[in-house]
């Protein structure tokens, strides 16, 4: 229990921001809501700020629909009653489901890692191999973002910084050449996991994307049953981008999660509804944070709550 208040600890700080664009400043939606009848006015509100909030309009609007409906069926009548009305009809968008990384059942598990520029992959990644190596996995990184500037540099700064292995090859050159040494490498090392870091595309660029879809190509020839997670990392700073972003990616490569990014630096946190609730990928990780540490599993159950806020919530500064 003190873990999972924890966690909600942790996101509710994360998802600041998103709150105070939801209620205007007053905290969460169970503070907005709190001690105010329901009317078509308060229901009209309530849907533009959860659209403000990057929900998605078609979200926003079936949830507000059946709010209405239960407000004119006298089933809700209070603004306590439509805030446990929204936490489960929130609860509902996310049915049981295997939110956990997919572990190959032997040999290295590779984890190829997809996103445009700037959304927080190699930060990201950091996150996640540290996640892994706390959990007592061996952890090789593949600095395949060879064509931007810097790229291999800063995965290796990672790489020293969380104390884990990395496979690299020269600035400019052949991204799908790496991701065949890095996997030899996890074979020969017997590595626990292989997260595999690709150049940043836009989902517009086909060239590009063929050359993920290559690196994918020659991880499946090396491993068996690789890639066994790829996961696409969206900056929830960039709102319904990120769905379209989403939709794009999966059509080039079999995006198995998500992992959403600066939830702490963004009004728009109610993203992660709408990109669940219009692409059915499971999200399997956000940001709360810059540091190695500021990653959580994505919890529906714990994002919920966060989201709604508590009587203890106060205005972000």
């Amino acid at each position: 229990m003190a873990l999972l208040r924890g966690a909600i600890s942790k996101v509710r700080k994360g998802l600041a921001r998103t709150r105070e664009a939801l209620t205007g400043g007053v905290g969460g939606l169970r503070n907005f809501l709190a001690g105010r009848s329901i009317d078509d006015d308060l229901l009209r509100e309530l849907e533009a700020r959860l659209i403000q909030a990057d929900v998605g309009v078609k979200t926003a609007s079936r949830l507000v629909t059946d709010l209405r409906g239960e407000w004119k069926a006298g089933r809700v009548d209070t603004g306590d009653q439509a805030t446990d009305r929204l936490k489960s009809q929130l609860a509902d968008l996310w049915p049981a489901r295997d939110r956990s990384i997919t572990f190959a059942q032997s040999g290295p598990t590779v984890i190829l890692v997809a996103g445009v520029n700037g959304a927080g992959k190699t930060t990201s990644i950091a996150k996640l191999a540290s996640l892994l190596t706390n959990q007592g996995k061996s952890v090789i990184l593949a600095a395949c973002d060879t064509y931007r500037a810097g790229a291999v540099r800063q995965l290796e700064i990672w790489s020293e910084r969380i104390g884990v292995q990395i496979v690299k090859g020269a600035q400019g050159g052949d991204p799908a050449a790496v991701a065949f040494d890095a996997c030899e490498a996890a074979l020969a090392r017997n590595a626990d996991i292989l997260i595999i870091d690709t150049a940043g595309r836009l989902h517009t660029q086909d060239p590009l994307m063929r050359q993920l879809t290559k690196i994918r190509d020659i991880t499946t020839r090396k491993i068996d049953g690789a890639p066994h997670e790829v996961i696409l990392v969206l900056d929830a700073t960039t709102g319904q981008n990120a769905v379209n972003q989403a939709l794009k990616f999966t059509e080039a490569i079999d995006v198995t999660g998500l992992f959403l990014t600066k939830l702490d630096g963004t009004s728009k946190g109610g993203v992660v509804v709408a990109v669940h609730d219009q692409t059915s990928i499971p999200v399997k990780f956000i940001g709360v944070g810059e540091t190695p540490e500021d990653v959580e599993p994505f919890d529906p159950a714990v994002f919920v709550e966060a989201l709604l806020g508590s009587e203890d919530d106060q205005p972000a500064a």
